[in-house]
């Protein structure tokens, strides 16, 4: 059982504002990272919440590797696309922005891309894809991200956890939301594991020998994430071919860097993060309460198909996601030990002491 500590959503956003701003992010920025930031936790997707304040975010403003204005700049624009260059800022600003110009373009042309090459790493992709939903558009976000993964038959990490969102609304039911990454688990999955001192299933991770194992530290110590599906055996080439998918379009199309050189910044070198966003203005294709009518009528098939012996329930993507927001809205968000004593450190290192209440 992991060990919790509640605390309310407000509070725990406005310390994540006055904490961007203390490292000189402009107030209407620090707002958008703190949302992003927040929303993962209280979403429960604890591995890109708040334990990375200061660990990936707070570090790297402080040693000047990411810009806190975010000085973004047009590349190249058409009515349907858009290239940008994300000015080495915070990577949810960008993708904030970037993502809100491709829904306006989908609005005119009925659909639209972004892609955004030197960024950073922008949080959970799917709080992007899940702004095309209140447009009634089906939303698309992908990001490439630092090597940490090993290709089927390989050992060594090449190719980044590669996330993929896509959102799609719905009527009556909640919406779709995919937001996967395309390595077995996030990165974060394991050091949650190592920190707990918990072993991990065999086949997440191998260890620098390319062994299978069970030990997290084996994994951070010079081993690798295994693509989606995990070993040959289990054809986790099919991960693999989704994680270079999206290295494609998110590196080599954006024009960012991709494979070993994305996100590990040197005194001559960005992070160079790359995204692709996509939106697709469902009304263009048919309309739109036919189509939601449809995916309520697909949802609820779903879920009245038969199902395992002890099983009560067949969910949805993203609907976990939505009621643990429900819940934490009303009890506080859940934050690891871990992510409190790291927010604690974090006070003190930038002026900007942690001492919120616990939420009871």
């Amino acid at each position: 059982m992991l060990n919790t500590v509640n605390f309310d959503h407000d509070a725990l956003k406005n310390y994540v504002i006055k904490f961007f701003e203390a490292l000189n992010v402009p107030e209407i920025d620090a707002r958008i990272a703190a949302d992003v930031l927040v929303s993962a936790d209280l979403r429960g997707i604890n591995t890109h919440g708040v334990i990375r304040l200061h660990s990936y975010y707070g570090e790297r403003l402080l040693k000047g590797q990411i810009d806190p204005s975010s000085p973004i700049k047009t590349i190249n624009e058409n009515p349907a696309t858009l290239a940008l260059d994300g000015g080495n800022g915070l990577g949810q600003v960008v993708a904030y922005r970037a993502m809100s110009q491709c829904i306006k373009k989908a609005e005119e042309a009925g659909l639209a891309i972004t892609t955004v090459r030197n960024s950073n790493h922008f949080g959970i992709a799917g709080y992007y894809a899940m702004m095309a939903l209140p447009e009634d558009m089906i939303g698309i976000s992908l990001t490439n991200s630092q090597a940490l993964v090993a290709p089927t038959y390989g050992f060594r990490p090449v190719i980044g956890t590669n996330p993929i969102a896509v959102t799609v609304p719905a009527g009556k039911e909640k919406p779709y939301v995919l937001d996967m990454a395309t390595s077995i688990v996030p990165f974060g999955k394991i050091q949650i594991h190592e920190k707990a001192k918990f072993a991990i299933p065999k086949g997440w991770g191998i260890n620098k020998n390319g062994a299978l194992t069970n030990d997290p530290g084996e994994v951070i110590d010079g081993g690798a994430l295994l693509p989606l599906g995990g070993p040959a055996e289990l054809r986790g080439y099919k991960g693999y071919g989704l994680s270079l998918l999206v290295d494609l379009l998110s590196g080599v199309l954006a024009g960012a860097a991709f494979s070993q050189n994305v996100g590990r910044p040197t005194k001559n070198r960005n992070s160079d993060v790359g995204h692709f966003f996509a939106a697709i203005k469902i009304e263009n294709f048919r309309p739109v309460d036919m189509f939601k009518a449809d995916m309520d009528d697909y949802i609820q098939a779903l879920k009245k198909s038969p199902k395992l012996p002890g099983q009560n329930r067949i969910f949805i993507h993203g609907e976990k996601e939505f009621e643990m927001a429900e819940k934490s809205l009303r009890t506080g968000i859940p934050l690891l030990k871990e992510a409190v004593d790291a927010l604690k450190s974090a006070g003190e290192k930038v002026g900007v002491p942690f001492d919120l209440r616990p939420k009871t």
